[in-house]
């Protein structure tokens, strides 16, 4: 209020001079009476992230600690395009992703290792070194043998610094899409110091502090002249400084055993103090700003700003708040505050001792009685005169409090889960009906088993072995597991009540549902287990991502030659849209797929399941014979059609072929004795026909297959004469 009012009233008599002279004014008043507004020692960043501006400090990591670090260079960003599609039946879409290399400077220092890093508030690399994105990171721990970055190099040649005694970390090739297509605000868990911090590291090797343990400090981060963390650190950790060696040294305050001192010794002339009996007593007046509170970094938090505050009640005025760049738990750092506050609380009671004795070993730190005085004093300061040596004594308190219960509050908890490994599944489907019939349908389901799993890249494997880019599979994962018993045999024909399966779904998390009929009419529920494509009425969840499949429909798209050939352990893959469909055109004819995770040391390979199923025309099926008078044999069939899998209106469904045709034969089918084509579903033959076959092949049946546009269904075996 005297700075307001004082520079208001200089301004009016002096102008912009006597408003400066008003203001000192008025600050000297403020100080005296309401006191420093100032906050103590260094201060806490809200989590400082990565910058890059000039001139802006890097900061020597101690211990373990959470920093932004300062970019240090970058390249410009990278774009990538990938082609799905070829217009032929499905639009051509090109997809755009971004990536960086940058380089941030971690710590002035060396480091040991580099632990978790955090992209705008989400973990980028987890505890394991497993980066959540795609993109790789090299560390340099800033060694004074440090060698240039090969990628930094390669961008800036000769002059190209190696950054000695700079710990950094280079990102390459980083993935943006999950950044808004930018470099995120980074900060990174730095451990520079694998043991407990070093006062003597702390200060740059200026002082002798090895005598002062840091305990409680899990990191330290310094920024500014080591005298500045040096001040900060004696208010929360008691200790005095000597300079009468080589170098200053530091030690805890009180670890002395106690040293009596000789009766005071007088002394001449006026300006010495109490001439006439060598002591003098005083109190210090109570401090204005009392400590109060303690800022820090909370590991429990991910590092977080905490603060926690000394017990009792609160002192009157306005409670100074201590701001420590370092990593304390909750409960150190409200024993610390609580120590220091006790201590600046009860430890106002001062003595002026001179001494006669000349003992080297008495300096700051040292603890020493008084004769007939109870209790011990510290040695704060001295002074070596021709009468003696005079001491600056402070009355010891007990300082330390024991251990206090502290909660380091709510934080957010990110989880660290491990980058989940690429599941796989390669499988041809029947044609829907719908868009080119001649094109095969050929999709790659791809999960994982945690909802952290970023996608993979998909190639086709060539004959020789190479990987040819078919895109990228996208974030959505596709439900999928393995089935823990085996798929008894059943019939295609009505519902299967009686078998029943378990499946291990991959995830816990996902999700199985049940249909009604009309639902699966539709098409909900199907699935492929195995090879065979089902659809399922009731499902049963039993816990554990294990659910029970029941009232099954078998045999589904032309697959009703697979329900006979099951085991346990087969795969299960919900058909739901989830699976990738593959451009025929980019697949280029090659029968396997592989797909590249961030997860994946090796490239996950699977063979296409079903393949020509898309092509292949449906097995004809209700087979019928008839037996003429004059012995002649007249089968008839019915045909079915790729992609009719509705009958409406009890009409004929669409042939969905350039022409009807069947191919029939007697014998094995994959070597028949004898064949026929035939453009109607219906074949004769004469009774001297079948004598003549009868001999050749006594055990042989006749069979027909439909001839597609592209490919002959599998045999329907007629029945016997």
């Amino acid at each position: 209020m005297a700075t307001l009012a004082l520079t208001a009233v200089g301004t009016l008599v002096g102008g912009p001079l006597g408003g400066a002279i008003g203001a000192l004014a008025g600050r000297a008043i403020d100080s005296a009476f309401i006191g420093s507004t100032s906050r103590e020692g260094p201060r806490l960043a809200e989590l400082a992230l990565s910058t890059s501006s000039y001139g802006q400090p890097i900061a020597q990591v101690h211990g373990t600690m959470r920093a932004g670090g300062s970019i240090i260079w970058a390249t410009d960003l990278r774009e990538d395009s990938t082609v799905e599609g070829d217009g032929k039946g499905r639009p051509s879409t090109t997809t755009y992703s971004y990536s960086a290399s940058f380089a941030v400077a971690l710590s002035s220092r060396p480091i040991v290792r580099l632990g978790r890093v955090w992209a705008d508030g989400n973990l980028l690399r987890g505890a394991a070194g497993d980066l959540k994105v795609g993109g790789t990171i090299r560390v340099h721990s800033g060694g004074a043998d440090q060698l240039p970055d090969p990628l930094i190099a390669a961008d800036k040649g000769a002059s190209c610094p190696a950054f000695r005694g700079i710990a950094y970390a280079v990102f390459e090739d980083l993935q943006l899409a999950d950044y808004g297509n930018r470099i995120p605000a980074l900060s990174f868990e730095i451990v520079a110091d694998d043991g407990a911090i070093s006062l003597a590291w702390l200060a740059g090797g200026a002082v002798d502090g090895n005598a002062v343990a840091l305990d409680a400090f899990g990191g330290f981060a310094l920024e500014g002249a080591p005298v500045a963390a040096l001040e900060t650190l004696a208010q929360l950790v008691p200790m005095d400084c000597d300079g009468a060696g080589d170098r200053l040294a530091v030690r805890a305050s009180g670890t002395a055993i106690p040293v009596p001192l000789s009766a005071p010794a007088r002394a001449r002339g006026e300006d010495r103090f109490a001439p006439a009996t060598g002591q003098s007593r005083r109190r210090l007046p109570p401090d204005r700003r009392s400590l109060g509170a303690l800022r820090y970094y909370d590991p429990a938090r991910d590092y977080q700003p905490g603060q926690q505050r000394a017990p009792g009640p609160v002192p009157d005025g306005e409670p100074q708040v201590l701001e420590v760049p370092a990593a304390l738990h909750a409960a150190d750092a409200r024993a610390l505050i609580a120590a220091a506050a006790r201590r600046q609380t009860n430890g106002r009671e001062m003595r002026l001792w001179r001494d006669a004795t000349l003992d080297p070993g008495l300096g700051p730190g040292s603890v020493v009685t008084l004769p007939d005085e109870p209790g011990l004093w510290r040695v704060a300061g001295w002074e070596w005169r021709a009468e003696g040596v005079e001491f600056e004594l402070v009355r010891m308190v007990p300082g330390d409090v024991a251990a206090i219960a502290a909660s380091p509050g709510q934080g957010p908890t990110l989880p660290d889960h491990p980058m989940p490994p690429t599941w796989m599944s390669a499988f041809e489907l029947p044609w829907d009906g719908y868009g080119d019939g001649a094109a095969p349908r050929v999709h790659a389901a791809l999960s994982a088993d945690h909802a952290l799993w970023s996608g993979a890249a998909l190639f086709a494997v060539e004959p020789g072995g190479a990987l040819r880019s078919l895109g990228a599979s996208g974030r959505r994962r596709a439900i999928a597991g393995t089935t823990l018993d085996p798929l008894p045999p059943g019939s295609s024909i009505l519902f299967d009540r009686a078998a029943r399966v378990r499946v291990q779904l991959l995830d816990p998390e996902f999700a199985l549902a049940s249909a009604t009929p009309e639902l699966l009419a539709f098409g909900d529920n199907r699935a492929l287990i195995g090879r065979e494509i089902v659809q399922f009425a009731c499902a049963e969840p039993l816990g554990g991502g294990v659910v029970e499949l029941s009232v099954l429909l078998r045999g589904r798209g032309g697959t009703e030659h697979l329900t006979l050939d099951h085991a346990a352990g087969e795969r299960f893959v919900l058909l739901d849209g989830a699976g990738l469909a593959i451009d025929p055109a980019r697949l280029g004819g090659e029968g396997e797929l592989a797909a590249i995770g961030l997860a994946d040391p090796d490239p996950v390979t699977g063979s296409i399941a079903n393949a020509g199923i898309s092509t292949r025309p449906l097995c004809p099926v209700h087979p019928r014979l008839r037996i003429a008078a004059d012995g002649s044999l007249e089968w008839r069939w019915t045909r079915r059609a790729r992609g009719a899998w509705a009958w409406r209106d009890e009409v004929d469904v669409p042939l969905n072929e350039q022409v009807e045709a069947y191919q029939v034969g007697f014998g094995d089918p994959d070597m028949p004795v004898a064949r026929w084509d035939v453009a109607a579903p219906v074949f004769t033959l004469s009774a001297s026909e079948l004598a003549v076959l009868g001999e050749v092949a006594p055990a042989g049946r006749f069979f027909v297959r439909q001839s597609g546009d592209h490919a002959m269904s599998l045999p329907l075996l007629l029945p016997r004469p």
